[in-house]
C-alpha cells in the first residue's frame, strides 16, 4: 500500500506549498517570515484574553507550533507578535 498520512508534495516529500502561508514581521529589526501568521493573530483575538503578558504568551506558544523561535530571541519575536496584533 503506497498511501501516506497528510497530504505532501510528489516532488521532495515535504508540506506542499500551498500549505504554507508565510508574513513576514520586524523581529529586533529584521522581516522575519512567521508560517500561518494570520491564523495565530485571528485565533489569539477570538480568546478575548485581557492584558499584554496574557496575550504576548498566547502569541508565542500559538507561533512556536509552526516557527523555530531561537531560545535568545524569544523576547524579540514576542514584542514584534504583539505590535504586528495591535497592529
Amino acid at each position: 500500500m503506497t498511501e501516506k498520512e497528510g497530504d505532501y508534495c510528489t516532488i521532495c516529500g515535504g508540506i506542499k506549498p500551498e500549505a504554507i502561508k508565510i508574513k513576514a514581521i520586524l523581529v529586533d529589526g529584521k522581516a522575519t517570515g512567521i508560517n500561518h501568521l494570520d491564523m495565530i493573530i485571528d485565533g489569539v483575538r477570538g480568546l478575548n484574553l485581557k492584558g499584554d503578558v496574557a496575550i504576548r504568551a498566547e502569541l508565542l506558544r500559538r507561533t512556536a507550533e509552526f516557527n523555530y523561535i531561537p531560545t535568545k530571541k524569544r523576547e524579540a519575536y514576542a514584542d514584534a507578535l504583539l505590535q504586528t496584533y495591535k497592529g
